[in-house]
């Protein structure tokens, strides 16, 4: 009897040492899972690869038009039918996450980089998806300080007085930073911290009522969109604004 005891506890030992390493092989793949998908988000993806527009698609078809080209690892867009409305935007929808790119406007030339774009048919990029500025500031057209680059346009400028906008035909960079669980958005230009501001909430509504965006404005220069700035997730979209420009560079990193 004391031998089957004996047996049978080193039986069970056993088991409860496999079901130890089992449970010990689980927790460690599921800590490498999670160290894995964290360092994914910490991250920068290239989201314009520079050879192809893979991942890219025109705002009112499937694929991209003949507007748009790509040359040296450059993204161009090319006025070739004197019409506005070409913009492109990513297949992919992002939420929280910081954008980097560089862009080249030609003279007098305008385009802008949106974020939270909902693809509604009716509406453009312009409608849904808040915009940080591309001009040639020195000669393109803007109705007021907040429609330089890079405002946020017609809602926030910048204030800093180190910020230095590169004229036409010279590269600029900027990081806009999208961080939905702060409350907070933040636009780096060129080295500099170009302006804060608030994604949504009281102080974000007062930017709006102000501008040409809010519903029932009777500015002149009004634009119906009803949904402007309400979605948290949504595309990154590049416009057509009927003037030449470059963009490279063009990476992501989710938060």
């Amino acid at each position: 009897m004391i031998k089957n005891y004996m047996k049978n506890s080193k039986i069970l030992s056993s088991l409860r040492m496999k079901n130890l390493i089992y449970r010990l092989s689980i927790l460690t793949l599921s800590t490498l899972f999670i160290s894995c998908s964290e360092k994914n988000k910490e991250e920068w993806t290239y989201i314009f690869d520079g050879e192809t527009f893979n991942g890219w698609h025109s705002y009112d078809s499937d694929s991209v038009g003949n507007q748009w080209s790509i040359e040296n690892g450059e993204l161009i867009f090319t006025n070739n039918d004197k019409e506005s409305g070409h913009d492109i935007l990513t297949e992919k929808e992002y939420t929280s996450f910081e954008l980097s790119l560089e862009w080249n406007v030609s003279k007098g030339g305008n385009s802008g980089i949106f974020y939270g774009v909902k693809q509604i048919p009716e509406f453009s990029a312009f409608s849904t998806g808040p915009e940080i500025q591309i001009l040639d500031n020195d000669n393109g057209y803007a109705g007021s300080d907040l429609e330089y680059a890079p405002s946020l346009f017609d809602l926030v400028k910048s204030n800093n007085s180190n910020l230095k906008v590169n004229g036409y035909g010279n590269w600029n960079h900027v990081i806009i930073k999208i961080d939905h669980e702060n409350n907070l958005g933040t636009v780096k230009f060129n080295g500099e911290l170009a302006f804060t501001y608030p994604l949504s909430g009281t102080e974000w509504d007062k930017l709006v009522s102000k501008s040409k965006f809010a519903l029932g404005s009777e500015r002149s220069d009004a634009t119906y969109a009803p949904d402007f700035g309400k979605f948290k997730t949504g595309k990154i979209a590049l416009q057509d604004h009927s003037t030449d420009v470059k963009f490279r560079n063009i990476k992501i990193r989710e938060l």
